[in-house]
């Protein structure tokens, strides 16, 4: 796996992720997606030719700036866990979420996305007329190498503490030996 592609023809291959975004997909959301962990697993998974990863949810977010209550979020995923109960969802409508890191009200959820703390996890599918849409914030080669790095509002900055304690929790060269922070490749 090389390109951008690549990543989108393994994605279209993977009935997994089909599944899943089809289950989304029938709770009609304005502007959503599959993002950040479940995506990059399955693309690390893929390089590292390894068995699928458990990942701790599976992130749905949405924009619909005309109801942000968390209650409509868990009705979201009490729908989902209807569909398919084996699958840790987690919905959350990006119009509010901009507070949890004292930012300016996101614009969209690809907007929210490219807020994201890593530029690994600046990432989303979604179906759109039925086909496969896949987006990265900051393209395809920190998720390609395995590179993790704070995206820009996270860089040298006092969030960057925020990019930092989640290095710590995530731990994910457990899982994958060759994720490495870009500030210790050689040069």
């Amino acid at each position: 796996m090389k390109t951008e592609t690549d990543i989108v023809q393994m994605f279209e291959r993977d009935r997994e992720t089909r599944i899943l975004l089809e289950a989304v997909a029938t709770l009609d959301l304005p502007d959503w997606w599959i993002c950040a962990g479940y995506v990059r697993a399955k693309i690390w998974d893929f390089l590292e030719q390894k068995e699928a990863t458990a990942v701790a949810d599976i992130d749905v977010i949405y924009f619909d700036a005309s109801d942000t209550t968390e209650a409509t979020d868990q009705m979201l995923e009490a729908r989902l866990n209807e569909q398919l109960p084996d699958y840790p969802w987690s919905v959350k409508n990006q119009a509010r979420m901009h507070t949890k890191n004292d930012l300016p009200p996101y614009r969209s959820s690809r907007d929210a996305m490219a807020q994201f703390p890593e530029t690994v996890t600046a990432i989303g599918l979604t179906l759109q007329a039925d086909q496969l849409e896949f987006f990265t914030a900051y393209g395809v080669g920190d998720l390609l190498q395995q590179r993790l790095q704070p995206t820009p509002l996270f860089q040298a900055t006092a969030r960057q503490v925020i990019y930092r304690q989640r290095l710590t929790e995530k731990q994910w060269g457990k899982n994958w030996p060759g994720v490495h922070e870009a500030e210790n490749e050689a040069t």
